[in-house]
């Protein structure tokens, strides 16, 4: 690998290889490469992680395998010289040696000798396909965004379009031309071969800026209605990098070719509309429709991309695949802020010492109105858990209170519940949708905002956000408190659950933060009188909702 590394970047190697096995032939990992780079705290690769909320916790929480090592005395790392100008460069593990390659191979343009500093690593682990590259996609580190910041930050501009070598002609492939800061580019279709010239050539940027055209339509329809629709400000972020990721590859067709084959007089499909393309059945309908749009369009951007760029429509892939995952946060969004638009008091109940315990207590809090009940009880045999789930599920039938079953998704289908709550150690959302279906809903613990983010994405119907206070019904080695509710209050529009100790006496606290709706357990079930306790709970939320 013909290259070198900057001296951040190389103590960032020797950090990373201490997270490696204690031998001669140990190998930097991509998690342990995303540790140095965090060790090396000053440098800009863990500026830049730090912005997005990644941090050694975070890293270590996800790979817990990672350990530093303890090296035998007389085995040092390969590349533990002080000396920067006799630097050797540790073994690479697979993941690693494909990020520092794709990091080059994108980097043609950069001055020689190719000098990787900190930023490139990350870079090359966020365009790699592999594990780490989805994981931080997951924490909103964008590889095309991410790319644009480093080559501002190192003044190169967009690098020139290269002819494949099979197909070459005697025309000099074109390059980027600077003049007085301004940059020119030359057409990349240039590059083909003289069959591909001409005639082929303008319909394959016609129907490139005609698919450009409604992918952006169709993204700022979508994005409109998350920003002023739901007033969901996570969702209106994603949905701006998306934008802005897909204005940087479509920046990859020169925009005078794409205006020079633009037809749209003579475009035959301006005069064939069908009458269902006038109409929209509601918001569903509408926000289908553009999603469809969309997604078309970018299929087709991919296919035609692939004549003249191999990487660009792989990257054209990616976005395409992020609006699938968009699709169905929003529409779930959409959705359970409709089906649980009332819902404003959740309650938390053991399976109690008795059938007729439970019985007395379930009849009496869905009389005081208690918006949605969960049966909660890991002391419970199977069997007699079932049996209290369909007692409840009898109970609340035909009722305004929704009955969800903790962990167990499989006992909330055998006792017909409303849906199934998991926590971040059990069934993720995935799991539990496969086992309850469609229509059931599906609820999440969430204790940080990261999470509350990740669990719209995952397809959530509603998030439990906590714990805010100690609970003496559960416990917790750390509380991100009321900083959560608030947090999550000015991202988030799925419905979400403030929960954790929350009484009547520090309700009005959760409200100050923004919460609009709690789950509670003990301050209503173990109370002297459960229903005056939800009663007068639900007057406070009804008050301030």
């Amino acid at each position: 690998m013909h290259c070198q590394f900057t001296p951040a970047a190389q103590r960032t190697l020797v950090h990373a290889l201490a997270w490696s096995a204690p031998d001669e032939n140990a190998e930097v990992t991509a998690p342990a490469l995303l540790l140095g780079l965090l060790l090396e705290s000053e440098c800009w690769g863990a500026q830049i992680l730090a912005r997005h909320g990644v941090d050694q916790e975070a890293v270590l929480r996800h790979w817990p395998e990672l350990r530093p090592a303890q090296r035998s005395a007389g085995v040092a790392p390969r590349c533990a010289s002080s000396d920067e100008t006799h630097f050797t460069p540790p073994r690479f593990s697979d993941d690693v040696a494909s990020a520092i390659q794709a990091a080059c191979r994108r980097m043609d343009d950069y001055p020689r000798p190719l000098t990787l500093a900190t930023e490139h690593l990350l870079w090359g682990l966020a365009i790699a396909d592999r594990p780490v590259a989805a994981w931080l996609r997951s924490h909103e580190l964008d590889a095309v965004r991410l790319e644009a910041e480093i080559r501002n930050r190192h003044a190169i501009h967009d690098p020139p379009e290269e002819c494949p070598a099979e197909n070459r002609s005697d025309t000099p492939c074109p390059t980027l031309e600077s003049s007085g800061g301004s940059i020119s580019q030359a057409s990349v279709l240039d590059c083909q071969p003289d069959s591909l010239r001409a005639s082929d050539h303008f319909q394959t940027l016609r129907v490139m800026d005609a698919a450009a055209n409604r992918a952006r339509e169709g993204l700022r329809v979508l994005e409109d209605f998350v920003r002023f629709g739901l007033d969901d400000s996570h969702l209106t972020e994603r949905f701006k990098r998306l934008r802005h990721s897909l204005t940087l590859l479509l920046n990859r067709i020169p925009w005078p070719d794409r205006l020079a084959a633009r037809e749209t007089l003579a475009d035959v499909g301006t005069t064939l509309t069908l009458p269902s393309e006038q109409s929209r059945q509601g918001v569903a309908e509408l926000l289908d429709a553009n999603f469809a749009r969309l997604q078309e369009a970018l299929r087709s951007l991919e296919e035609h991309a692939k004549i003249f760029d191999s990487g660009l429509a792989a990257e054209l892939e990616q976005i395409r695949y992020q609006t699938y995952t968009l699709h169905r946060a929003v529409q779930i969004t959409r959705s359970g802020s409709e089906r649980l638009r009332d819902a404003h008091l959740y309650v938390l109940l053991d399976g109690q010492p008795s059938p007729e315990a439970l019985e007395r207590l379930v009849r009496s809090l869905v009389v005081s109105g208690v918006d949605v009940l969960q049966l909660r009880d890991k002391r419970l045999d199977d069997r007699t858990l079932l049996a209290r789930a369909r007692l409840v599920r009898r109970l609340t039938r035909g009722t305004s209170t929704r009955f969800i079953v903790n962990d167990r998704a499989d006992l909330a289908v055998l006792a017909a519940a409303d849906g199934v709550h998991v926590g971040q150690e059990e069934l993720s959302v995935k799991d539990a949708r496969t086992i309850v279906g469609a229509a059931r809903l599906v609820g999440v613990s969430t204790h940080s905002i990261e999470q509350a983010r990740q669990a719209v994405l995952d397809g959530a119907d509603y998030i439990g956000v906590g714990p805010v206070f100690p609970s003496s019904t559960k416990q917790f080695p750390q509380f991100p408190g009321l900083e959560l509710v608030r947090a999550v209050a000015a991202e988030i529009r799925l419905p979400a659950f403030a929960i954790g100790g929350i009484d009547l006496e520090n309700l009005g606290q959760v409200l100050s933060a923004g919460g609009r709706r709690v789950a509670i357990s003990s301050a209503i079930a173990a109370a002297a009188d459960p229903a005056a306790a939800a009663a007068a709970i639900k007057g406070v939320l009804a008050s301030r909702s």
